[in-house]
Parts: C-alpha cells; sequence; structure tokens
C-alpha cells in the first residue's frame, strides 16, 4: 500500500513578511525530531517561471538548490532549519504552473478541451504539491503572498480542494496572522486576524490552528476571544512573539504546545522532542562568550534580504565557535571614493561575496588588496574569487587592461571569460554566448570540485580529495593565466572538469576566493567548513593583532 502523507497547509493573512517561511520551516523541524520524514514546499503566486531574473533588490536572495533550481530564499530557511537537501519539486510559481498548462495544450494533451483555471490550472497545482509529499509522512505547504490576493486564489482553491479529497485527518490549515498592539491605546487588536479569516473561510478554508504574530505576549482572554471568534480550538491559538533570532522560534512553539492539536487531528504518534543540541546553539546564537568582525563588503546593502544565506551561515558559524560574527556592511562604492585603508583597518577578516554588474567593482578590488597586503585573513565568493584574481593580475604579474568581460568585452587580458560549453548538473551540454537569456544560461547547482593535496582548501574541507558545492555565475576564470599566477604565489586549489574552483595565496595566514557558494549548503546544526575556518582564522587574526 502506498504511503498517505499527511499536508498541513500554512497561509497567511493581514500583511506580508510575518514570517510564514520560518513558521514553516520550525514546525518541520519539530516534526522531524519526532521522528518523521518531512520536506516543506513553497508555492508562489507570481507570474514569473521562478526568482532567478528578478533583482535582488525587489526580491531578495535567490536560493539555488543541489539540482540546479532557482527558488525562493524561504527554501534556504527550510535547508537551514531541517538540514536536507531540497529540489526544484519544492518550489513552483504561478509562472510555472500556466507554463507547464499551455505546454500539454500545445501538445495536444488536452485532447481540445477548452482550459480553464478550474479544473485544469488548480490541478497543476494539486499534482505538484502532491509529487513533492510523495514518500514523506507530512508535507508542510507554505502559500506566498496574504490572503485575499488575487494572484493566489487558484493556490487556495487548490488547498481547499486537496483537503477534501485526502479528508480532514490528512490535511491541516493554519493561518498565520498579525495581532498588532496600538501603543497609544495600550492595546493588542484581534479585528484584522478576524477579517483574514472570515477571508480565508469565503473562499472555502476553515483554519484549524491559528499562529498569532505579535510584539508582545498575548493574555489568555485574548487566546479565548481569538479562538471564539476564529471557530479554533483554544489550543490552537499559538502565540509567536518577536524572537532575539529565528532559531528560538522551534523553541517557543514547544512551549507553546504547538504539536499536541496538530498531532491529534493527523493522528501522528507524539514523541519526546530531544531539542538539547538545538537549544545550546540557541543559547551560543543570543549570548556568545565571544566576537569577531567581518568587512562584508558589497552593493546590496539596502536590502540585507539578497545576501540572507550568507548572513545565516555567519550566524551557525559563531554558534559553533561561541562567538557573536559581527558584520560591518561595507558599500563598495565608498571604499572609491575613501580608500580601503581607513574603511577596513577595524576589521578582523574581509569577505567579498558574489554579484553581477559593473558598479562598485573597483572598490571591492580595492579591499582584496588591502587583504593581500596587510594579512588580513579574506574569503572571495563567486565574483569576490574573479575580482581576487583581477587583482592579482594587475598589481603583482603588472598585464595591462586587465578585466573579466562581463565589465568589458573588449580588454587586452580577460582573465574572467564567458566559456562558450560547459555540462551542466545532468551532464549535458549547455552553450551560452553573449546574446544568450539572462534566465537559465548560468552554471547552477551542485557540482564536483577536486581539491589539491596541501592546500588549505583540502584542510578546510577535513582532508577530503572531492568535495561537492553549488554555483550560481555565469562567467569562469580563464585558465590561460594559470601558469603565470601558480609561478608568482596565487594557487589554484579546487578544479572541477578543467574548470577553476578556488584559489589560493601560499604565503597569506588564510587567502582562499572559491567559485562556489558555500553559504547554500550551511545549516545551524552543520555550519559550512569554508565558512566556518573563515570566522576561526578572523577570530585568530583578532587575537593576534
Amino acid at each position: 500500500m502506498a504511503q498517505e502523507t499527511k499536508y498541513i497547509f500554512v497561509t497567511g493573512g493581514v500583511l506580508s513578511s510575518l514570517g510564514k517561511g520560518i513558521a514553516a520551516a520550525s514546525l518541520a523541524t519539530l516534526l522531524k525530531h519526532m521522528g518523521l520524514k518531512v520536506s516543506i514546499l513553497k508555492a508562489d503566486p507570481y507570474i514569473n517561471v521562478d526568482p532567478g531574473t528578478m533583482s535582488p533588490l525587489e526580491h531578495g536572495e535567490v536560493f539555488v538548490t543541489d539540482d540546479g533550481a532557482e527558488t525562493d530564499l524561504d527554501l534556504g530557511h527550510y535547508e537551514r532549519f531541517l538540514d536536507e537537501n531540497l529540489s526544484q519539486i519544492n518550489n513552483f510559481t504561478t509562472g510555472r504552473v500556466y507554463l507547464s498548462v499551455i505546454e500539454k495544450e500545445r501538445r495536444g494533451d488536452y485532447l481540445g478541451k477548452t482550459i480553464q483555471v478550474i479544473p485544469h490550472i488548480v490541478g497543476e497545482i494539486v499534482d505538484r504539491i502532491k509529487k513533492a509529499g510523495k514518500n514523506k509522512d507530512v508535507l508542510i505547504v507554505e502559500i506566498g503572498g496574504t490572503v485575499g490576493d488575487i494572484e493566489g486564489l487558484p493556490f487556495l482553491e487548490a488547498i481547499r480542494a486537496l483537503r477534501n479529497e485526502v479528508g480532514r485527518k490528512r490535511a491541516y490549515n493554519i493561518h498565520l496572522t498579525l495581532i498588532p498592539y496600538i501603543k497609544v491605546a495600550g492595546e493588542l487588536k484581534t479585528k484584522p486576524t478576524q477579517h483574514s479569516v472570515q477571508e480565508l473561510r469565503r473562499i472555502g478554508i476553515t483554519p484549524d490552528m491559528l499562529i498569532c504574530r505579535t510584539e508582545i505576549s498575548l493574555p489568555k482572554e485574548l487566546k479565548n476571544k481569538l479562538a471564539f471568534s476564529c471557530g479554533v480550538e483554544r489550543n490552537s491559538v499559538i502565540e509567536s512573539i518577536d524572537a532575539p533570532t529565528i532559531y528560538q522560534v522551534p523553541l517557543n512553539f514547544l512551549k507553546e504546545d504547538i504539536l499536541t492539536p496538530i498531532a491529534e487531528i493527523l493522528e501522528l504518534q507524539k514523541q519526546n522532542l530531544d531539542m538539547e543540541t538545538w537549544n545550546t546553539l540557541v543559547k551560543r546564537v543570543i549570548a556568545p562568550k565571544d566576537e569577531v568582525t567581518i568587512g562584508f563588503v558589497g552593493k546590496y546593502l539596502d536590502l540585507k534580504e539578497s545576501y540572507k544565506s550568507l548572513t545565516e551561515s555567519f550566524i551557525h558559524a559563531g554558534a559553533h565557535l561561541d562567538a557573536k560574527v559581527n558584520l560591518k556592511w561595507i558599500d563598495s562604492e565608498s571604499i572609491e571614493e575613501n580608500g580601503a585603508n581607513d574603511i577596513l583597518s577595524d576589521v578582523d577578516g574581509i569577505l567579498v561575496p558574489g554579484g553581477f554588474g559593473t558598479r562598485g567593482i573597483e572598490g571591492k578590488i580595492a579591499a582584496i588588496k588591502y587583504a593581500r597586503e596587510n594579512k588580513v585573513p579574506y574569503l572571495g565568493i563567486c565574483l569576490g574569487m574573479q575580482l581576487s584574481i583581477i587583482e592579482f593580475c594587475r598589481n603583482i604579474l603588472k598585464l595591462e587592461d586587465v578585466n573579466s568581460t562581463e565589465f568589458n568585452t573588449e580588454c587586452k587580458n580577460p582573465v574572467i571569460y564567458l566559456i562558450d560549453e560547459f555540462n551542466d548538473t545532468s551532464g549535458l551540454k549547455q552553450v551560452r554566448t553573449f546574446q544568450s537569456p539572462l534566465g537559465g544560461t548560468m552554471r547552477l547547482g551542485s557540482y564536483k570540485c577536486n581539491t589539491k593535496e596541501g592546500s588549505l582548501l583540502r584542510e578546510v574541507y577535513n582532508d577530503k580529495t572531492q568535495i561537492r558545492e553549488r554555483h550560481r555565475h555565469r562567467y569562469e576564470a580563464n585558465p590561460f593565466y594559470r601558469k603565470a599566477m601558480e609561478e608568482n604565489g596565487f594557487e589554484v586549489c579546487g578544479e572541477s572538469d578543467g574548470l577553476i574552483e578556488a584559489m589560493e595565496f601560499k604565503d597569506h595566514p588564510w587567502f582562499l576566493g572559491v567559485q562556489f557558494h558555500p553559504e547554500f549548503t550551511s545549516r545551524l546544526t552543520n555550519p559550512n567548513e569554508v565558512i566556518l575556518a573563515f570566522a576561526k582564522a578572523s577570530m585568530k587574526h583578532r587575537k593576534q593583532k
């Protein structure tokens, strides 16, 4: 008999950015600690096929899965909480759904029928939810956006239909909403939540549980009022108060006894959860014994969400080092205007993350030069590695007109260039040119990397001869300049099918550039080795200053 997956649907009301993703990930963590096989799906109502071509200022970070899907940043939260790899089946958009249905119609799969939102679009959404839940005990489905959004209606109809199909004992509705505190009146207000639940009911969905986002603790009387007015059990009104770290949310949910009503309806075997390791790490995040300051030289600083995985990875590293990693946000254009010395003199390590476009590039190169000359620990990720090659070829090899063809297609020495062909994660050959569309022409997903014997990279990865990390880039290091760089002390320490994956200095305490994105595989209980080693080296540098 096929395993009967149970579904937990998470919707949001009142307004966006309340933390549905964190709530879903926290619940998934608790269910996993109960011994269940759990997965999560994010369904996004926007029309884009995926977030790959969306500006980080518009949508935050694009998270890349192991199989090369460009997904919503909430998938990053899911992986960081669950410590499991998800895939492209764990995130889909309205655009992806409509594209699939239209392609089927063009092939004649619908035998000439009129294509409609019901049943075809809704049916496609239901099929994708079922696929993501295959062979799992529980699938948590987060519906993006806010109840009442016109774009979200097919998704809400899909979860209503699916619950009707599988029955009450296999589907559970959670509605996350805001209980605003009106400071002038000194009151918490329930009316926005009541209106949001009314909107859900109008669509045909009755929530089984309310998760209430709030700045201050909810009195018992107010919880009772919410239960009565919204038609949920009293033990199913869960307080979600602002926490000092997102990783405390599962522990807060546990105190609210969130699992009891869920286990009761879905008939899950409730067990004693061992959250001791998680609890210890959270305590270190909140009250660390040490600290270190990293200079974060970027350009999307107006929206920190564009670097979400990276900032979270330093929280993970800090928890394992029992230290707070202070990120000093530095706009690379300010280095161009004021020079690196004054701006970077007080940092213990320097990081240049990935990015696209020409703005602020020279400031980042100046920061790399400062790290190299002053023996400050340096980590360059993706673009950060590429710029370290440009800096070296300009200032050590003294080559003329050195650049990346991303910034100057006519430069004399293109040390970073666009390769015409490469093999993707499936082993299929992909072709990309300057005229290729931006979406889908990047090297995406997990690739193997061979580490060099005796290198810092191999040491960082605990002497592994081969590692796997995720990529998101179009341009590569040009191997034509490899010999000259290595003869002058800048060595290739990681390779993948002839492509340069990592570079390091031999005469520097800790200087590493990696083409991949180590932050995508970092989790609270299992930090990424490169990020952890860089934070550790920065702490050592701080104590030696």
